[in-house]
């Protein structure tokens, strides 16, 4: 499946990776891009149940189309990178197409599934589900 151009390029960033740990340091370096949250922003509301780790995801959009931008923080390294992904994965689009994306299929295609312990996983896995579950309440 061709994903958006944005994706594409992640997934080839990660193809040039050979090991897992130049993976695991490339998912490091890229949570540290994030455009940090306010400590008004790291509240309850903004805290992603399901992770062993502390996530916060904040959300805000646009008009005409609506789409979604996403903002993310964690208080361990290489889950900040997983939130990373998880915007690159998500965030700018419509709430039809954040629906419509396999993020498993991506996760699968960057090599990261098979590496990431059960609890990240699922972390990984409610971030996903958090983002998809919000974008249904915008259509």
């Amino acid at each position: 499946m061709k994903y958006p151009q944005n994706i594409e390029d992640m997934i080839g960033d990660f193809t040039f990776l050979d090991d897992w740990e130049d993976r695991y340091m490339h998912v490091i370096e890229m949570g540290k891009s994030l455009e940090g949250l306010t400590d008004d922003e790291h509240n309850t509301a903004n805290k992603v149940n399901g992770c062993v780790s502390q996530v916060w995801l904040v959300t805000s959009q646009t008009e005409n189309p609506v789409k979604l931008k996403y903002r993310g923080d964690s208080d361990a390294h290489i889950v900040k990178g997983l939130v990373a992904i998880a915007i690159e994965i998500f965030s700018g689009r419509t709430p039809q197409d954040i629906i419509a994306i396999n993020a498993v299929e991506i996760l699968n295609r960057l090599g990261l599934s098979e590496h990431l312990s059960v609890q990240r996983s699922n972390g990984l896995s409610a971030m996903i589900h958090r983002i998809q579950t919000e974008a249904r309440t915008h259509i």
